[in-house]
């Protein structure tokens, strides 16, 4: 009863619950059958049971076997190590076992033995095994000179006596709209060229004809972008990896195209850039690819994995171009910022350059320590690392127009990499070859060759006898004039250099080169004013 002194309702003993219902017993309680067993009592004995007396027996097989001496196991440590000394000379070893000292002479020595491959053959033994070590030392010294930026050869002035008449190997037509970009492969077989058409050929340098040619398409209603045959506005810009491996292009529809150059077949697509793309390049060496576009971005891609990588800020109007070599760096030109900076992808810094009073259009790295760069108020400028100021920049380098009284716009320049050759185009009918000399501080004009139209891109061969230029009736970022006489094409240079003279192939720095060339202190950070992303 409660302290009313009602009845409650008395509830079942075997229940802990609110209601009636028995509750369930747990399913290991359920499933121990040993549960049931009661356990023996303190002081008794437990009496040995079947199970046992097998455990036991077989206690007794174990003590019986033979333990094997050291000898045996010497044969049994030898027998292993002669099939591991076997599947060795096989080629198959496991890289677990290979420490890092070990890897590291394999592919010296993989890497010797390639470069001794390319070194050629010689008539006699003795001079076959010194030339051999000459060359592979003097490719090692090289590769080393250009990878802390310090090689350079002197080869402008072979240029001089070039005859202009007769330089012209040939005429490539097969582009409807001004050509934009072209660009030549490493071993010095093909041309790929892209114009405002949306379409990208590709040409043979032996046969002198076309191999094959990629249309643009029409996008569809309502998107702006290309579909997986090919670009559906302008290409603007193409490039290349030094494997021949990877090609690269993109334009107006603010996608890149990955194209297998050997077949032209497409084999990805990637898409970030919110504005027009107008500038490519690959890392020389790697399959890393910079890309800016006028959303005024900088991004990085990986094209092995097929992934983007980062986007990088600072510039404060549209790119314009952008050019790599072989270190982990880009540079950038900024248009109407009036600024080129080259980005440390490693260290996230950049470093900022001034010059030009108006539009930067184009640039081309000359070495990791120098390049040059062309602007709208008809300037060429030569620039270094080590000052934010170029160290010789040549005023109205192509002229005046006479209509006007402006400047001729620098719409190209390139030059032959760790050299002091370089090349410039405009829209005033001719290009121009020039010598820079960073020392001297000093562009000096080496040879004029004419060529009528706009010269939207150039191309040096990695031997430096060929020069593919890019001719349209059209600048390439814009349709501002319009040449009526100009041809929309390709043009393939011969340059016959006089080899008479003997300059000096490598330059003579009696300081050792350094692996950074720009000091920790000029390095200076973004500034404030750039927009966050």
């Amino acid at each position: 009863k409660d302290h009313r002194g009602q009845e409650l309702l008395r509830r079942p003993r075997f229940c802990h619950s609110h209601s009636p219902v028995r509750r369930k017993m747990s399913f290991f309680i359920r499933n121990n059958k040993d549960s049931t067993k009661q356990r023996p009592k303190l002081g008794f004995k437990r009496k040995k049971s079947s199970s046992d007396k097998k455990n036991k027996k077989v206690k007794n097989k174990d003590l019986n076997e033979e333990i094997p001496s050291d000898s045996d196991l010497d044969e049994q440590h030898a027998e292993i190590e002669t099939k591991k000394h076997s599947l060795e000379l096989k080629g198959v070893e496991e890289d677990s076992t290979e420490t890092a000292q070990e890897k590291r002479l394999r592919l010296a020595k993989q890497y010797i033995s390639e470069l001794d491959t390319h070194a050629g053959d010689v008539s006699e033994e003795s001079e076959e095994e010194t030339g051999q070590k000459d060359k592979i030392s003097l490719k090692l010294h090289q590769e080393f000179l250009e990878q802390t930026g310090k090689l350079h050869r002197n080869v402008a002035d072979e240029y001089k006596n070039i005859d202009v008449s007769s330089c012209t190997e040939k005429v490539f037509r097969g582009h409807k709209l001004s050509v934009t970009s072209v660009i030549i492969s490493t071993d010095n077989k093909h041309i790929y060229s892209s114009s405002k058409d949306g379409a990208i050929i590709k040409w043979s340098v032996e046969r002198l004809c076309k191999l094959c040619h990629v249309k643009g398409v029409e996008a569809k209603k309502g998107s702006s972008t290309a579909t997986s045959q090919g670009h559906s506005g302008d290409v603007l810009t193409l490039a290349l990896t030094t494997d021949n491996k990877f090609l690269a292009s993109a334009g107006e529809d603010k996608v890149i195209h990955i194209w297998q150059p050997t077949t032209m077949t497409l084999l990805h697509t990637f898409k970030g850039h919110r504005d027009v793309i107008t500038g490519l390049s690959f890392r020389k060496g790697f399959h890393q690819l910079y890309s800016v576009s006028r959303d005024r971005t900088v991004k990085t891609w990986n094209v092995d994995e097929l992934a983007y990588v980062e986007t990088l800020y600072g510039h404060q109007d549209s790119i314009t171009a952008i050019d790599s070599l072989t270190r982990e760096r880009a540079a950038t030109a900024g248009g109407r910022d009036g600024s080129v900076r080259i980005w440390k992808i490693v260290e996230e810094s950049q470093l900022i350059f001034h010059g030009h009073s108006g539009s930067i259009d184009c640039l081309r790295l000359i070495n990791e320590e120098s390049f040059v760069s062309g602007a709208d108020d008809g300037s060429l400028g030569l620039w270094t690392v080590m000052k934010k100021k170029p160290c010789c920049l040549v005023k109205h380098a192509h002229g005046v127009d006479p209509t006007n009284k402006c400047p001729h716009w620098v719409t190209a320049v390139s030059c032959l990499p760790h050299t002091d050759l370089l090349a410039s185009g405009s829209r005033d009918g001719s290009l121009k070859l020039w010598r820079s000399d960073t020392d001297t501080k000093s562009i000096k004009h080496v040879l004029t060759i004419p060529l009528v139209g706009f010269v939207n891109s150039l191309q040096f061969s990695s031997d430096g006898k060929l020069l593919v230029v890019g001719v349209g009736q059209e600048h390439r970022l814009g349709a501002w004039w319009k040449n009526k006489r100009a041809r929309n094409s390709v043009v393939l240079l011969r340059l016959d250099r006089n080899t008479t003279t003997d300059p000096s192939p490598l330059s003579t720095d009696p300081s050792p080169p350094s692996t950074d060339p720009s000091p920790p202190s000029t390095d200076p950070s973004p500034p404030s004013t750039d927009p966050s992303p």
